[in-house]
């Protein structure tokens, strides 16, 4: 046989703490003041977010070596948030993709998914293709 194996002992605890600094605080609790209701927050005033009035979604094979890509085009964004809408239709597809001219392109026939997610981020008009 070999040595003692280690593992299914349990360390030994300490009896009890030697020093605990707020072990009197704990019997003081019930003596603080309660605390102010907080007030009831207005609606926001601010307005939904407008997206963009449309965008067109198609399916594109052209020049890509056999892939399908899914395009989408019209949104006429400024190109940071061209970028930020790509991330996050990137993150909701599960999908690669990238942005060419004023185009997202995304990796996969994504034309099922994809109008229900630009419509959430407030595209009013989607037309697929």
């Amino acid at each position: 046989m070999g040595k003692r194996d280690k593992k299914d002992e349990a360390p030994a605890a300490p009896a009890a703490p030697f020093n605990n600094a707020f072990a009197a605080l704990a019997a003081k609790r019930g003596e603080l003041p309660q605390a102010p209701a907080a007030p009831a927050a207005p609606p926001s005033a601010k307005p939904e977010p407008k997206g963009p009035a449309r965008a067109v979604v198609r399916m594109e094979r052209k020049g890509r070596g056999g892939k399908e890509v899914t395009v989408v085009e019209h949104l006429e964004l400024p190109a940071p948030q061209r970028e930020v809408w790509l991330k996050a239709l990137k993150n909701s597809l599960g999908c690669g993709g990238v942005v060419e001219g004023d185009a997202l392109v995304l990796q996969g026939d994504q034309r099922e998914r994809l109008p229900a997610l630009l419509e959430a981020r407030g595209v009013r008009k989607v037309t697929v293709g």
